[in-house]
């Protein structure tokens, strides 16, 4: 049966001499495999290798059939137009981080409409993001994504539970009996991005790059511990050096 739906691209990679699996986010089944054929070498293909660039965000008419792992896309055309994105090196480091977590995070073909829209804005917000907001917008993302994943933080700062637990998630008035909690200054930055709803809020906040980049370490270990064989990022190297 042919379905319509929008999908976020996260990974594309070479499957034999001329096609190609593409992995997708889509508003309508989630996360998907798509086995697209001939594109890497025929100019006559309907479908169009440049489609699938990661972090695009596209109109996909698909056969769709539950029983099968790999999927088939009839037509394809861009839902949205980056204007920076795919260009500029910054935001694109970025837009490679995003994609990446959602490789991690998204591991099941499960329906949820508002966690695409949220991830489809948050990419569209990006490709609009001014050069400050782009600095923190790995926390940003990161920390909104958790929420809808089923495992957010509640802001619950206080002079007295001033302490983030990462294992349990929470702000805390003692040391846990364990390593993984931030101090302080870190947690007190966590509850003022916890407080930031739209990215263009970002610059409002004073978040230096030794800040950053120890969150973006810690908000990391977050997600390892509570996504099963989470493992590394390979995008986090790339993205430190250029942000």
């Amino acid at each position: 049966m042919i379905h319509t739906t929008k999908g976020l691209v996260l990974r594309c990679i070479a499957y034999g001499e001329t096609s190609v699996i593409v992995q997708v986010f889509t508003e309508l089944f989630g996360m998907q495999s798509y086995l697209v054929n001939g594109v890497r070498t025929s100019k006559k293909s309907a479908v169009k290798g440049q489609f699938f660039q990661p972090s695009a965000i596209l109109d996909l008419e698909v056969y769709h059939h539950e029983l099968k792992q790999l999927q088939r896309i009839k037509e394809v055309r861009w839902h949205y137009l980056y204007q920076h994105v795919l260009f500029n090196v910054p935001k694109n480091a970025v837009a490679l981080f995003m994609t990446e977590l959602l490789q991690k995070a998204l591991r099941q073909p499960e329906h949820n409409p508002d966690l695409y829209n949220f991830t489809e804005d948050a990419f569209i917000q990006l490709d609009k993001a001014d050069v400050k907001t782009t600095a923190g917008y790995p926390l940003f993302f990161a920390l909104r994504l958790a929420s809808f994943l089923g495992f957010g933080i509640r802001d619950e700062f206080t002079p007295k539970k001033y302490l983030l637990d990462l294992l349990e998630g929470e702000f805390t008035d003692a040391i846990p009996p364990h390593p993984h909690y931030l101090n302080e200054q870190l947690s007190a930055t966590v509850s003022q991005l916890l407080k930031v709803m739209h990215p263009n809020d970002l610059p409002h906040l004073q978040l230096p790059l030794s800040i950053r980049r120890e969150l973006l370490e810690q908000f990391l270990q977050f997600y390892a511990l509570h996504i099963q064989d989470f493992g590394s990022m390979k995008t986090v190297p790339v993205l430190q050096q250029i942000l």
